[in-house]
């Protein structure tokens, strides 16, 4: 195996561990945005992608020959973990969640655009594919996610400019 494949599977098992992030902070999301049903509905979608994403990721490892890095992955659910957390004492969570969850389905798209580059120098087919298979779904994330923010922000505001509980969440 050369170093290029070498480099490639540790950027795969980056990959699940930051799918393994993305899931713990969308499902954060969810079990909190009580008053956004259409956020909240995209979100769930998302979850579903997610986790079909972080297997296809373990198929690409298992092909290679390697498997996931436990380490990495609980590494990326304990940052995700404290991210929710910190979120529970934010009034306005609701639009920070956004925030946060457009930057991250960029860095996503970003490293999946790497792993096709790194994954056409090793002449890998199979995890190309995967990854722009995967590739369009996150930029399909983060465009439902601009294309919404306009909304989120003004509901958001219009309830906290009444005093709503319903505004955070």
């Amino acid at each position: 195996m050369t170093a290029a494949d070498n480099t490639l599977n540790d950027w795969l098992r980056d990959a699940h561990a930051m799918e393994q992030q993305a899931l713990t902070m969308l499902k954060a999301q969810q079990s909190r945005l009580e008053n956004y049903p259409e956020v909240r509905k995209r979100i769930t979608e998302h979850i579903g992608e997610t986790e079909r994403q972080a297997e296809l990721i373990r198929g690409c490892l298992k092909t290679r020959g390697e498997d996931i890095s436990a380490v990495k992955d609980t590494g990326g659910r304990l940052m995700a973990l404290a991210q929710a957390l910190g979120g529970i004492f934010l009034s306005d969570e609701v639009v920070k969640g956004s925030l946060v969850s457009y930057a991250f389905e960029h860095f996503e798209a970003a490293s999946y655009r790497m792993l096709i580059a790194a994954s056409k120098h090793v002449g890998d087919q199979n995890t190309q594919r995967v990854c722009e298979g995967i590739l369009a779904e996150e930029e399909a994330m983060a465009q439902w996610l601009a294309e919404h923010a306009d909304s989120v922000v003004d509901t958001y505001l219009t309830r906290e400019a009444q005093g709503s509980a319903a505004a955070k969440r």
